[in-house]
């Protein structure tokens, strides 16, 4: 598929999606979400992508934020089915069934540090920056920011940020826990596409539905421990489970099918 505001790559299964303006510091604006959109529709459809990565073009920005010359006259009802787009785009990447991994590679400012959180987890380069600065233009976050950070980084921490507008670094990023690791900008790649080949030798059913049931602790909607039961017995309905099971017991390393 051909998109005019990412780039896109598909290596050893692993799909990695490059937010391409770099000249606009990767700021996200309706061209670039719809390709986003569509990105994670193809890792959900395409049999020969098993885990994505979610970065940024240059070395300066992962994207500093939404284009707000986008946001300029807005009425109440138009900015909130805005905002009400960017949810739900950045909910199918958080459910998605694959893996996601946010390569975040400079800014990740408002939108951009949204988008960030709605990957499964971070990785951080060590000029990375985090913030939502919204409330600098009369605004608050609107694609999952307040949620997100406070489930991410605890309310006290995500109150400060969200109220005063400040950035964190990398290591601060680290320390409360808001992406998992640092590396320089050379490694940042290399390090998520190491994680994820690990993950590629699991079971993809198994990784599929521990996505689902960890993401359920936070949806109001959903009885985690009843997702986990469900999820934990359909498992045994798998020819991935006979597989793992039965190369336990024979001492061999597992060749999972995902189904």
């Amino acid at each position: 598929m051909s998109y005019q505001n990412i780039l896109t790559s598909l290596e050893n299964g692993i799909f990695t999606i490059t937010i391409n303006r770099p000249d606009k510091m990767n700021a996200l604006n309706a061209g670039v979400m719809q390709d986003i959109s569509d990105a994670v529709d193809e890792v959900y459809n395409n049999a020969d992508i098993k885990a994505a990565i979610i970065t940024g073009a240059g070395t300066k920005a992962f994207v500093a934020g939404a284009d707000i010359s986008e946001f300029h006259g807005l009425t109440v009802a138009q900015g909130k089915a805005l905002a009400k787009k960017g949810q739900d785009i950045f909910f199918k990447i958080e459910n998605a069934p694959k893996p996601i991994v946010g390569c975040i590679n400079g800014f990740a400012l408002g939108g951009g540090c949204e988008l960030a959180m709605s990957c499964h987890f971070r990785l951080a380069s060590d000029n990375a920056k985090f913030g939502q600065p919204e409330v600098n233009l009369g605004l608050i976050p609107g694609y999952g920011g307040t949620q997100r950070l406070t489930q991410l980084i605890g309310k006290g921490r995500a109150m400060e940020l969200l109220l005063s507008a400040a950035m964190i670094d990398a290591n601060a990023a680290l320390q409360y826990g808001l992406v998992n690791y640092v590396t320089t900008q050379e490694e940042l790649l290399n390090k998520a596409k190491s994680i994820l080949a690990v993950i590629a030798t699991k079971a993809p059913v198994a990784v599929s539905k521990c996505i689902a049931a960890a993401n359920a602790v936070f949806d109001e909607t959903k009885n985690g421990y009843a997702v986990e039961l469900d999820s934990f017995g359909e498992c045994f309905g798998t020819e991935d489970v006979k597989e793992g099971t039965s190369a336990f017991l024979e001492k061999r390393k597992a060749i999972f099918k995902g189904r």
